[in-house]
């Protein structure tokens, strides 16, 4: 069925200029840390230059009041990292540019180490083997299997002077020669680097029936805590200077990092200036942030990207939370990465984009299978710390394509993987969108879709276990979903009317905090840092410890340590020193809130079973019965998270009453208009 095209909604068509924002994409590419590979990392001469370029460039296409708003970061300057190995006759046999991560090393010059090569870099891979002071390879592959900082920081506690990582998988597949770069979640001292798999094969063929060989390494990459950052601000003044519609992306990168995120940094200009030269009036004021330090700018938190997103909003302008109702947020914009597009966005805005979406044409040369919503909002990017601190957000869908497994953080990120029908689609997507915005009265959050997903998420199968909290929450967010789609059906009727409302502001007002509370209450992470409900990963975790005590009472241990591996992260216990595992599980629960940023208090409980898992591997051989003292652990666990469990209905419930409440409140008010 053909859809009907809304002629107004492709107003801004013929001031979208691609070819503009394109050149302004590979403009920022001229300023980088690393001579042969780029990288603009956080607080870096680069990263600074950046800034000011695009800060004249919002003066030069005509943003209003452009400032820098000053951010404090840790930083990191990654000038070199080069490898020279040697044959036996003392002829080249490799010279290796090596990409690097957030931790200090300074050779001053070329050094001689020994350098061995440690297979998958776990625990058992360094039996039999003397690192210390040297260099150790090791192949990673952080999809499948585990995050850079536990390899790296298993090195630094066997006493290797760095870790050189090479990814067989999960990232960087595009090539052989491809390096890598992510945030390294981990303390600074511990060092690490990362190599191409072509130049990590010659290395291995030369240890070969060997212990160790001796390389000469020149490093410099060095990481400052406390320094100071900017995010550049710009402005198209609206009639409101009280409610504001954001725009944001990122403009530190990876390598050169054409889509990651220079594309979409000169996306948001781009739809700025066909705003401007369209001379399009706002009424409420449009923002733009071009945002520092979201790749990385924290040292040793599990949540060290986002960082400029997360001070921009909690700290440095905390006022923009409540008057925000809307953050459209980029990645990778100019690259399909399904032949769907999508827009993901917070639960309580799906409504009202899948609606404004209409009657907006989708070229089929970019996106053949037209354009949808997708919800809840996740961790990778900027548009999560807009989320939780009470600013709807939205953000062009990128993470479910093959890029993000070839080209993304690598050197393969480049103009070469640019395609111009798609960039041209969200120009006008997401400019379209910022004109929708502005027409509206009130947000337009329906709690509906919010209270639907929770109580989609409920499992009564627990009801022997919760008595009646299953159900009473499931009946409390039946009335939120019902009293949440009415709300909405009446915010609706006032948007579409435009007419002032008398008492908007308080309605904004309750509505704003009613989101904010939302998004206090009900997100939570897991050790994987996706997004759930509060009750989920408890959930989750139950499920698996009954299925870790029923293989074991029938002698399966095997099948027991399959279902721990499940619960929380002891996954890594399964690998790594006990020191490594609770290093990466004490840094989430003992550090001071700031050093957790927005993902401070998302996970809420743990299950520590390093030992367990030790115990049942030297019990895991054919013949052993005796696993009464595990029995009794696992069922200490289990009565544990049944208690959580408990306490987690409990306060959702009470949650969604305060939710209900302040919707109804709404409703009491519209009802006296």
């Amino acid at each position: 069925m053909s859809r009907q095209v809304n002629k107004d909604k492709l107003s801004i068509m013929p001031w979208i200029n691609t070819e503009y924002s394109y050149k302004l994409a590979k403009r920022m590419e001229q300023f980088r840390s690393n001579p042969v590979l780029g990288y603009r990392p956080a607080g870096s001469a680069a990263e600074f230059a950046t800034g000011e370029m695009l800060f004249q460039e919002m003066e030069r296409i005509g943003l209003k009041d452009v400032h820098k708003d000053a951010i404090r970061v840790d930083s990191w300057e990654f000038h070199k990292a080069e490898l020279v190995w040697n044959t036996e006759d003392g002829s080249e046999g490799l010279r290796a540019v090596l990409g690097g991560y957030q931790t200090n090393f300074q050779t001053g010059g070329p050094r001689e180490f020994g350098l061995v090569y440690v297979g998958k870099g776990t625990a058992e891979d360094y039996d039999g083997k003397d690192v210390k002071g040297k260099l150790v390879l090791a192949d990673i592959n952080q999809r499948e299997e585990w995050w850079i900082n536990f390899p790296v920081y298993q090195a630094y506690v066997r006493g290797a002077a760095a870790f050189i990582a090479v990814q067989e998988g999960g990232f960087a597949e595009i090539h052989d020669e491809a390096l890598n770069a992510q945030d390294i979640a981990g303390p600074a001292e511990a060092a690490a680097f990362s190599m191409s798999r072509a130049d990590a094969a010659v290395l291995k063929r030369a240890l070969e029936g060997k212990e160790e060989i001796r390389v000469w390494f020149d490093a410099d990459t060095c990481v400052k805590e406390k320094q100071t950052s900017y995010n550049i601000i710009g402005t198209i003044p609206g009639e409101d200077q009280e409610q504001m519609i954001l725009l944001s992306a990122h403009y530190d990168s990876y390598f050169s990092g054409f889509q990651d995120d220079n594309a979409a940094v000169a996306l948001m200009f781009g739809i700025a200036k066909a705003l401007i030269d369209s001379g399009y009036k706002p009424k409420k004021t449009l923002v733009f942030a071009a945002l520092a330090a979201e790749e990385w700018g924290i040292v040793n938190s599990k949540y060290d990207w986002s960082t400029g997103a997360y001070q921009q909003v909690f700290h440095v302008r905390p006022e923009w939370q409540g008057k925000v109702v809307a953050d459209l947020n980029f990645e990778l914009p100019a690259h399909a990465h399904d032949t769907k597009d999508a827009v993901r966005t917070v639960y309580e805005y799906v409504t009202f984009l899948t609606k404004a979406i209409e009657g907006i044409p989708v070229d089929p040369e970019a996106y053949p299978d037209g354009l949808e919503i997708h919800a809840p909002i996740q961790t990778m990017s900027d548009d999560f710390s807009m989320a939780i601190s009470g600013i709807p957000s939205m953000v062009n869908e990128f993470a479910d394509g093959s890029f993000m497994e070839t080209h993304y953080h690598s050197q393969f990120d480049n103009e070469d993987y640019y395609h111009e029908p798609v960039y041209r689609f969200h120009h006008l997507l997401y400019g379209t969108l910022v004109k929708e915005f502005d027409k509206i009265v009130l947000p337009p959050f329906d709690f509906s879709v919010l209270f639907e997903a929770m109580n989609k998420s409920l499992d009564m199968r627990y009801s022997g276990i919760i008595g009646d909290l299953g159900e009473k929450l499931n009946q409390v967010t039946i009335e939120a979903a019902s009293l949440g789609k009415e709300v909405y059906q009446w915010i609706e009727k006032v948007n579409e009317s435009g007419a002032a409302l008398k008492n908007a502001e308080e309605y904004r007002k309750i509505l704003m905090n009613a989101f904010r509370k939302a998004q206090d209450s009900f997100v939570r992470l897991d050790w994987q840092d996706t997004v759930l409900f509060p009750q989920q990963a408890v959930r989750q975790n139950l499920t698996h410890v009954k299925d870790a005590i029923s293989r074991l009472e029938q002698g399966n241990a095997i099948g027991a340590l399959d279902a721990i591996y499940e619960i929380d992260n002891n996954c890594y216990a399964f690998q790594f020193d006990e020191e490594v595992f609770n290093y990466f599980t004490d840094y989430v629960f003992c550090q001071p809130k700031e050093r957790l940023q927005w993902g401070a208090g998302r996970i809420v409980h743990h299950e520590n079973l390093f030992q367990l898992v030790q115990k049942l591997k030297k019990k895991s051989v054919p013949g052993e019965a005796d696993f009464d003292e595990e029995l009794r652990i696992l069922n200490r666990v289990r009565k544990n998270q049944e208690e959580c469990y408990k306490s987690d209905l409990e306060y959702m419930i009470r949650e969604t009453e305060n939710i209900i409440n302040s919707l109804k409140k709404i409703q009491q008010m519209a009802g006296k208009e």
